[in-house]
């Protein structure tokens, strides 16, 4: 008796899928934004620093603030004084153990460069950038800002670390925290506007580096923002934007009265511009390095089959 025989289609050789491969756009936006960062530093110190309209205003945003107001004053002196080297360095230390501990030794050492890239920018160009005396008032240069740039480097090492469920969240309470000691220091009188936007620009040039890297090291495709994080975006973007707003019509006001119309304004005015421009320009970094943070592809080789 004959068995019959099942003819068997032939099966195609399964072969390896290719490995999906790095997206350029999302390889390479790290490191636009460090370019965008860095030109925004030297916009920044050529228009506030090089020319005399530059300078008049951002020393009128510094001048006027003197503030009588108890409670605001508390807030800002405690904001400097718990801004110092040894308690910001301890931080670091401490942001760059737990990434070691979340075995994330590419966040650690990120963490590290981010500091110590940004903070030793910042003394290079203080100590060899010029301020020509333009407004008759002889000050020294004090482009760019060592205490914001301590500050937002301490607030992104944070972001970093932590996972990623977290980053928003840290990055809004970094971004307070940032906010209040770059006012402060304009508040002292110990810098103007503009060093504390350069070195916010100087941290997330240095920060925009450290997250490429990391994305070169990791394979697969980008994944979402996670609600917490979305949320967070949401809220700084519209404080960037209403302040934005308020600190272009103020600057501009400053300006006018800068140009050739004394008593336009007062001092008060244009120290309150002056901080709403510094509250946009922490909002749009703090932005930036939370959407960069966010965005990183999960560790671990490519898939090389079908998907789940």
């Amino acid at each position: 008796m004959e068995v019959p025989l099942t003819t068997v289609a032939p099966q195609p050789a399964r072969t390896a899928v290719a490995a999906p491969s790095r997206s350029l756009r999302h390889t390479v936006t790290p490191l636009l934004v460090s370019v965008l960062a860095a030109a925004g530093v030297a916009v920044t110190y050529y228009t506030f620093v090089r020319t005399p309209l530059g300078q008049a205003v951002d020393t009128a945003v510094m001048s006027g603030g003197d503030v009588d107001h108890p409670r605001v004053a508390d807030v800002l002196s405690k904001a400097l004084q718990y801004t110092h080297l040894t308690l910001l360095a301890l931080v670091c230390v401490l942001a760059a153990a737990f990434g070691v501990l979340r075995r994330r030794l590419d966040l650690s050492i990120g963490a590290a460069f981010v500091v110590g890239a940004a903070n030793l920018t910042t003394q290079y160009l203080k100590s060899h950038l010029t301020r020509p005396d333009l407004d008759g008032l002889a000050m020294p240069n004090s482009f760019p800002s060592g205490h914001v740039t301590a500050a937002a480097s301490v607030a992104f090492v944070l972001v970093l670390v932590f996972p990623r469920a977290l980053r928003g969240t840290i990055g809004l309470i970094g971004a307070g925290y940032v906010t209040l000691v770059a006012i402060a220091t304009v508040w002292a009188e110990w810098h103007r506007p503009s060093d504390a936007v350069a070195a916010l620009l100087i941290v997330l040039a240095c920060g925009g580096v450290a997250v490429w890297a990391v994305r070169m090291r990791r394979a697969g495709a980008p994944r979402p923002l996670q609600l917490p994080n979305m949320l967070v975006m949401a809220v700084l973007a519209v404080t960037g934007a209403v302040t934005a707003a308020a600190g272009l019509l103020g600057l501009l006001a400053v300006a006018l009265a800068e140009r050739g119309s004394p008593g336009f304004v007062s001092e008060r005015f244009a120290f309150l511009t002056g901080s709403a421009g510094i509250v946009a320009c922490v909002a749009g970094t703090f932005i930036l390095w939370v959407r960069l943070t966010a965005d990183e592809p999960p560790a671990g080789r490519p898939n090389l089959g079908g998907t789940k």
